[in-house]
């Protein structure tokens, strides 16, 4: 037996009906650099890249941009009930599409996907910005989740189909970079144009110019690559698993809407809840049965990739990945609540709070990318990362009225520097370990996690938020409503308190602050798991090709 096919134990794990081909992480012992699979080079290319990451800045600055746009929408708007739906609409749409848009990639020209994702972004973004009702803005909202999803896609499988698997660290931390810039800039953007004269709008409108300065570049750099060259388009049209996908995307709904209104608008005990998880467990078992068997699919079409289940380490990778999203998102929007009710910040300043943890995470995830791309070794950077975290979290599940802002800004650097090591790293080991054929559904599986991981941290992060402190509020302030005192908890009303006598104020914000520590709970959960599983990673490189070819 060769070298090469002696050290792919992951993959024959994955496909056991043939035996395993070289995988595109283990060729160490190659004597010539790979040449990238692709047709433009120089500043073509580094434009290209940089128009393609914006994507993934975008699709970022969503999640979060209307996390200091709650309190002007609601004002505008009413409909306090349908709060939570602005960002539960986005993330919703997001989740359950993200399986669908992976197996698309895989069947179709990636270049004009993903320009007809970046369509549907804008699309969104534009009935957003221009939205009249509460209900034409969760409209916008879901759209806009539906096409960022797609991008995100996208950019994974643009940059896995146009790099060689040894550079490909480096452009995955790329999207790493892009994604916290996003994410730390929505909050801050949201704000900056809630309080200028051109308003809130704008925060929506923006997406409009970027993508129109990015477009020569979508139509006219991006390499095609076409994953299936020679296959009629009726072909791959019908070569889609669609009962798969109708009941993946109900079985996730089902749940997410759930937890999301579990506890918030409607009690855990209530019909309403008990009847959609139950609807989702029996959707979850339907799917499972009519993927393991291929009830109406077949095996190669099937939408959920089954084959990695045979994996301990895509599983262990998902597993991972999950818990990133989770451990990144928490602080994100509990940092800002905790200095906008602590510090009376307003909008613009609680989101530059978040600067510390961000700048230090989108650093660590490029030096990540740069120093695994070149030692090739995966193991040590998720067990520090988890480590790292469980201390950070731990350390802010202690904060309270009386925390210095110091301390508070340390421990948010500790997370994030955990949360670096490993937040983007699966995308690249998960294409390290699967063989050629594979790499397009990993890529939605791992992204899938993310997704996921995510959606359920801030859907649990939020009601234990609004339980913890909700229950102790009532008994201080008796004479306000508990949707005043949600909305209060979530930034939409914040008024309320700080038109308190000092008194109430001091136990009103103790119980607040008291809520957002039990928050990182998740995160603490979150660290440890990734700290667990990295002891059952492999201590072997993975990116040995790109270790030799640049030795001296």
């Amino acid at each position: 037996m060769d070298s090469n096919t002696s050290s792919t134990p992951v993959a024959r794990s994955i496909n056991d009906e043939k035996p395993a081909e070289p995988t595109l992480g283990t060729l160490g012992d190659a004597a010539e650099p790979e040449k990238p699979p692709r047709d433009i080079s120089g500043w073509k290319w580094y434009l290209t890249v940089v128009s393609i990451l914006f994507s993934t800045f975008l699709y970022a600055l969503d999640a979060t941009v209307v996390a200091d746009l709650q309190s002007v929408i609601v004002e505008e708007f009413g409909g306090i009930q349908q709060l939570s739906w602005l960002s539960v609409g986005f993330l919703l749409c997001a989740t359950v599409t993200t399986l669908f848009w992976g197996r698309v990639y895989g069947q179709f020209d990636a270049k004009w996907l993903y320009i007809f994702h970046v369509a549907i972004f804008e699309i969104g973004s534009a009935i957003c910005g221009a939205a009249p009702s509460m209900n034409v803005m969760i409209l916008g909202r879901a759209i806009t989740g539906l096409g960022g999803s797609g991008l995100y896609v996208g950019c994974m499988t643009l940059i896995a189909s146009t790099t060689t698997m040894s550079e490909r660290p480096v452009y995955v931390s790329g999207t790493g970079f892009t994604w916290g810039l996003g994410i730390v800039l929505g909050p801050v953007i949201g704000g900056a144009f809630s309080e200028s004269a051109v308003g809130w709008r704008w925060a929506f409108y923006i997406n409009l110019l970027i993508g129109a300065a990015c477009a020569p570049v979508y139509l006219f750099l991006i390499p095609s690559k076409d994953p299936r060259p020679g296959v009629s388009f009726r072909s791959r049209i019908t070569d889609m698993d669609y009962p798969g996908t109708i009941l993946q995307a109900g079985a996730l709904t089902t749940f997410i809407v759930a937890i999301n209104m579990g506890g918030i608008s409607y009690p855990w005990d209530s019909g309403r809840i008990i009847a959609l998880f139950v609807v989702s467990g029996v959707l979850f078992i339907v799917l499972g049965i009519q993927q393991y068997w291929n009830i109406l699919t077949t095996e190669a079409r099937r939408i959920i990739p089954v084959q990695f289940f045979r994996s301990r380490m895509v599983l262990i990778l998902f597993s991972i990945t999950a818990a990133g999203g989770a451990c990144s998102f928490v602080p994100i929007y509990m940092v800002p609540i905790f200095f906008q009710f602590t510090q009376g910040d307003g909008p613009l300043d609680a989101g530059v709070r978040l600067l510390p943890y961000i700048v230090v995470m989108v650093v660590t995830v490029f030096i990540n990318g740069g120093l695994m791309s070149k030692l090739g070794y995966v193991m040590p950077w998720f067990l520090g990362g988890g480590a790292l975290v469980v201390i950070g979290s731990a350390l802010m599940y202690t904060i309270d009225l009386d925390t210095a802002t110091a301390r508070v800004y340390g421990f948010t650097i500790l997370m994030g520097v955990g949360v670096g090591m490993f937040l983007q790293a699966p995308f690249s080991v998960a294409q390290a370990v699967v063989e050629l054929e594979n790499i397009a559904p990993a890529i939605s599986f791992i992204t899938l996690a993310q997704s996921v991981g995510i959606t359920f941290a801030l859907a649990i992060a939020n009601a234990i938020l609004l339980n913890q402190s909700q229950n102790r509020i009532e008994g201080i302030l008796t004479d306000v409503s508990s949707a005043d005192i949600q909305a209060a908890i979530l930034g939409a009303r914040s008024d309320i308190v700080q038109n308190l006598s000092p008194e109430l104020k001091t136990r009103v914000l103790a119980a607040i602050v008291s809520a957002i520590s039990k928050t990182y709970s998740l995160t603490i959960a979150g660290g440890a798991l990734v700290l667990v599983l990295s002891i059952f990673m492999p201590r072997k490189r993975l990116f040995q090709k790109n270790a030799d070819s640049t030795a001296p």
